[in-house]
């Protein structure tokens, strides 16, 4: 140890100065400096190693990751930064990363096919953020029912002056269900949900993402001429929907726009980022808050927001959409769509047609 850290503390007790902070045994930023202010830099690059390697539950907060603590250190360190295992396992806990097991969980599709997807859109997401395309992550949250209904979770009150709410969930006694449709700008860390009040269909997912590119697309990204949307492969945007399909040739009509859709393999709809990385947190933000009427929705959703900067615009949606609509095969033949070469059926672009 230096002398002149020995001075100091013989100083330091000569003086018997009291710490602000008792059951310190240093003052306050007293010690070693941690690597984090040290190299700010580090975060950022933890981060972009993770984000290629998470996994996560669709409605939670935390990440976990296949990566051990020592490859992360060998990969932080390749670009330039000086870590140890202990540090890369301490930040992620402090970053609300957890070690996880695996769980059982069957899925359908061969691994390899599921593996190379993810490559696949991976890259794509990639190519599109580097040229300074837009790349969305959709999906449709879980309908709401709309009233005076309890509603999981706890926020704080004044003792004895919690919310009253009706003792059975049944439908009738509510004023109908929100749908809410989300869009995520992956690149942008914001989002936008529609909250319908009809049914989720093809017509209303797409125009969701007609009215993202209105009121946000079209003034970040001036001059667009491709979009990138990255989807379930189920439900009202699923990749066998031809509705889902019809829908967006038009939308490609309406803006000029070239429209590339990645769909994930069946099962694995948890691996969209839309989940966890906005889903999620309006899920935390109206816990334990009664939703009980369609302005309720879109306050709380539009009020959602994360230490990361994520912000959310939403809107009500009025529009009935109708169910059970049909499209011919001589309907889908007219349409502009080229398959890509790998997985053709999860991945195509639909141009903009003449005329």
């Amino acid at each position: 140890m230096s002398h002149l850290t020995i001075d100091k503390g013989i100083k330091e007790l000569k003086t018997a100065e009291k710490l602000e902070v008792p059951e310190r045994l240093r003052s306050p930023g007293g010690g070693r400096k941690r690597i984090e202010d040290k190299d700010p830099g580090i975060i950022a690059d933890l981060e972009k190693i993770m984000n290629e390697n998470t996994a996560g539950d669709n409605m939670s907060s935390l990440k976990w990751s296949s990566k051990s603590t020592y490859k992360i250190a060998d990969q932080l360190k390749l670009m330039g930064h000086e870590i140890d295992p202990d540090t890369v396992g301490r930040i992620l806990k402090e970053n609300d990363y957890s070690l996880q097991a695996n769980i059982k969980n069957i899925e359908n599709g061969s691994p390899v096919d599921r593996d190379a997807q993810f490559g696949y859109i991976n890259e794509k997401a990639r190519e599109f953020i580097r040229d300074g395309k837009p790349v969305i992550s959709v999906d449709a949250k879980k309908k709401e029912i709309i009233g005076e209904f309890k509603n999981p979770g706890r926020t704080w009150n004044k003792t004895g002056k919690a919310k009253k709410v009706n003792a059975y969930d049944f439908p009738n006694l509510g004023i109908g269900k929100a749908a809410p449709y989300g869009i995520y700008d992956t690149g942008r860390n914001e989002g936008m949900v529609n909250v319908g009040k009809s049914h989720d269909t093809s017509e209303f997912a797409v125009e969701s993402i007609r009215q993202w590119w209105l009121l946000m697309g079209k003034d970040r990204y001036p001059g667009a001429k491709e979009l990138m949307i990255c989807a379930d492969g189920g439900g009202s945007n699923g990749s066998r929907n031809r509705g889902w399909k019809f829908n967006l040739q038009d939308l490609s009509n309406q803006t000029g726009i070239s429209i590339s859709v990645c769909h994930f393999p069946p099962g694995t709809s948890k691996w969209n980022k839309i989940e966890h990385r906005m889903f999620s947190f309006i899920s935390m933000n109206w816990k334990g808050k009664p939703l009980v009427s369609f302005e309720t929705v879109v306050k709380l959703i539009g009020s959602t927001t994360t230490s990361n900067g994520l912000t959310i615009t939403a809107r009500e949606d009025n529009k009935e959409y109708a169910t059970g609509i049909k499209h011919s095969d001589e309907d889908m033949t007219k349409l502009h769509v080229e398959p890509h070469s790998l997985h053709p059926k999860w991945n195509y672009t639909i141009l903009p047609q003449k005329g």
